[in-house]
């Protein structure tokens, strides 16, 4: 009787240790990504990042799950750079303009005006992706995807049939964004900084201090401007960068085969959003034009030549201020001239 009671007493101890032992390597290997982005709910760029988490969390059996803050409701991304490094939140998928706030050099790939379609474009950033990751990593950053926000218009209130006409406008101004700054300086023109959060309710207001901003054509109609305007560029300024991040502090404390899944995962990912982007944009200038916005101004030869003249100047003054690095710019030019030559051989 004593020897079954010594026994029992020892196998529901082995039981109950086995228990705390699997409860801890269970919360030892458990994971929670808090990822947040500008992306409203319910837009084609949420569901496959939605799609993107799932997948994570299915192929880590659990063990790396993600927490998504979409629609901005963890504030513009200079303040979601800060919760990131804080330690509030770990991940985003940041626009050109959050990516300049970590590694700015790699926002040469949207260089208004030096592209002349996505086939350049993607003939550089391919080459220059082992530079921009590691300049993503040395700020403390992993470098998960790259997808695009697409060809970026202008859109405004009132009719834009000029360069003239633009300067006359108040044009909405990224607060803090200096390609942006470089660009306004350059043209001689003045916008009106605002964070992004502002711009639908500036745009509402009856008095409100804007009446011309940009973005892509997907990105105008998912974020609801176009319903506050009525005309829009047919020329498009450049194809607005994006990326995919997590800090290195949370990447490093995973396990290698997690680390290496969301490596992977990430890249289809941005690769998924791109192939959206471009498969949306088209639709979305059809959907933009059927809700009312008009497309206008069509540039003359004089008026092209003025806006490369323009992005040149602001160029240098980016370099000049290292914002691009003078060696990533002089690459870039190397690697399109090759591109072009190729391409008319």
């Amino acid at each position: 009787m004593v020897l079954t009671r010594v026994i029992c007493t020892h196998l529901i101890t082995l039981f109950l240790g086995s228990i705390l032992l699997v409860s801890n390597v269970s919360a030892k290997e458990q994971y929670t990504l808090k990822f947040a982005t500008l992306v409203p709910p319910d837009t084609a760029w949420m569901k496959e990042i939605v799609r993107w988490a799932d997948e994570v969390y299915k192929k880590s059996d659990g063990r790396l799950k993600f927490k998504i803050y979409p629609g901005g409701v963890m504030g513009d991304e200079p303040d979601v750079l800060r919760k990131i490094r804080s330690r509030q939140l770990q991940g985003a998928f940041f626009t050109g303009y959050g990516v300049g706030r970590i590694y700015s050099s790699a926002r040469v790939l949207e260089m208004p005006f030096l592209f002349h379609n996505t086939d350049e474009s993607d003939y550089v950033r391919d080459r220059l992706m082992p530079e921009i990751e590691a300049g993503f990593r040395y700020k403390g950053f992993e470098l998960l995807g790259w997808p695009e926000v697409g060809t970026i218009h202008f859109f405004s209130k009132r009719p834009i049939n000029s360069l003239a006409d633009l300067k006359q406008k108040r044009i909405w101004l990224w607060q803090g964004d200096p390609i942006g700054e470089a660009f306004a300086d350059a043209a001689g023109v003045s916008p009106v900084p605002l964070s992004i959060i502002e711009v639908y309710t500036q745009l509402t207001a009856k008095h409100g201090s804007i009446d011309t901003v940009y973005n892509s054509a997907f990105g105008a109609l998912t974020m609801q401007w176009h319903t506050k305007l009525s005309y829009a560029s047919n020329v498009s300024m450049t194809n607005a960068i994006g990326s995919l991040v997590v800090s290195n502090r949370f990447f490093k404390k995973l396990p290698e085969d997690l680390q290496q899944l969301l490596k992977t995962t990430g890249k289809v990912a941005g690769d998924s959003i791109n192939q959206i982007t471009r498969r949306d944009n088209e639709q979305s200038i059809s959907l933009l034009k059927e809700s009312g916005i008009q497309f206008m101004w069509d540039w003359n030869d004089q008026e092209k030549q003025e806006m490369l003249d323009i992005r040149d100047h602001a160029a240098a003054e980016l370099i000049k201020s290292d914002y691009i690095s003078k060696k990533m710019f002089k690459r870039t030019t190397t690697m399109l001239d090759e591109f072009r030559a190729k391409a008319v051989n």
